[in-house]
Order: structure tokens, then sequence, then C-alpha cells
């Protein structure tokens, strides 16, 4: 950040050194400006750099509570990981580690039951993500997905709550259907 800063001040500079000049409300307008991206990206960055959820994490236990019912929706056997990159990217894919595998070894081949299966006990999805001040996630906005309908969709706190304690991660979904995911995962290292 601070390379884009003087990038912007030597801008300035060298403006004036070629003989422009500028108006009082120009010179005030444009520090200002420069004042606030630097103040905005200095934020920014402050906050990536204490990024708590940034990296890898690996599930090792997931439960849907709805209906008064708790079910593994990813089995006894849940598989997981969910990567979040410093540029503000993730990626999740959480499989059940049971699932038989397919009859056929072509993608695609499947019989209805398999592939429906599969759906309902597992799901990819990924997109970009936000952290707040304190570098606590504070939403995801999903890019695409195994399941269509997520494409598009914007999480905030509201609905997704992501809560790091040292080496671990809790993960707490709503579903739309009122439903309660929640996801246990550890940080790989």
């Amino acid at each position: 950040m601070k390379i884009e800063q003087s990038t912007r001040a030597s801008l300035w500079i060298d403006l004036a050194d070629r003989g422009w000049s500028f108006s009082r409300p120009t010179l005030v307008a444009g520090l200002l400006a420069l004042t606030l991206s630097a103040t905005a990206s200095e934020s920014e960055s402050d906050a990536r750099a204490i990024n708590q959820v940034a990296g890898t994490w690996r599930m090792v236990s997931a439960t849907l509570e709805a209906d008064g019912r708790i079910e593994h929706p990813y089995g006894d056997n849940p598989q997981g990981m969910l990567v979040f990159t410093p540029d503000m990217h993730f990626v999740e894919v959480l499989t059940d580690g049971d699932t038989p595998r397919f009859a056929s070894d072509a993608r695609g081949g499947g019989s209805d039951e398999e592939n429906s299966r599969a759906m309902a006990s597992s799901i990819g999805f990924f997109g970009t993500y936000s952290v707040d001040e304190q570098g606590r996630f504070a939403g995801n906005r999903v890019k695409g997905a195994t399941f269509p309908n997520w494409v598009g969709g914007v999480r905030t706190t509201k609905e997704l709550q992501l809560r790091v304690e040292g080496e671990r991660m809790y993960e707490t979904f709503t579903r739309p259907d009122g439903g309660r995911f929640s996801a246990e995962f550890v940080r790989a290292r």
C-alpha cells in the first residue's frame, strides 16, 4: 500500500514540476483525496493484516438442527476444506467421506440414485469475503456453487457466523428454511 500512496503523491509532484499550476480549491481537493485514499488503504491493509480467518481450515464435525432433530449432513466421517486467501477470496468444499463410489468411473455417468446421494451429501462454493476492523469475518458473496441457487448470494453475520478460537474455527449458518448448520474446523498445517 505504501508504494501505491507514494505513486499518488509523486504524480502531484511531477505535475507541479512540469509547470502545472493548481488553484487552491483544486490543490486542497487533491490533497484531501490523497489523504482519504491513503487512510482507506491503511485501514483495509490493517484489517487484512489481522485477518483472523485467512488460511486453510479442515472440517472435523458438522451438524444440522432442523425441526427439533439433529442430523449429520456429511455423515459420520465429514470431509471438508475451507480456504480464505489474503486477497479476500474463499473456497469451501464439504463432503461425506463415506459416500459410496459410483459404478461408473466417468464423471456424469452416475445413476439417478448415485447423483442424488452425491448432491445431497456435498457442497462446493467460492466467492469473496470481508473482515471487520478487528479482522473478524464480516460476510461473503457467493460467485459460484454446485448448488446454483446460492450463486449471487450475499451472507452477512446475521446468517453466517465464523468464530476463531486459537487453531479452531466454528461456523454457524442459518438456512433459509430455518435450519441451523454448525461445523467445526481446525487450522491445516
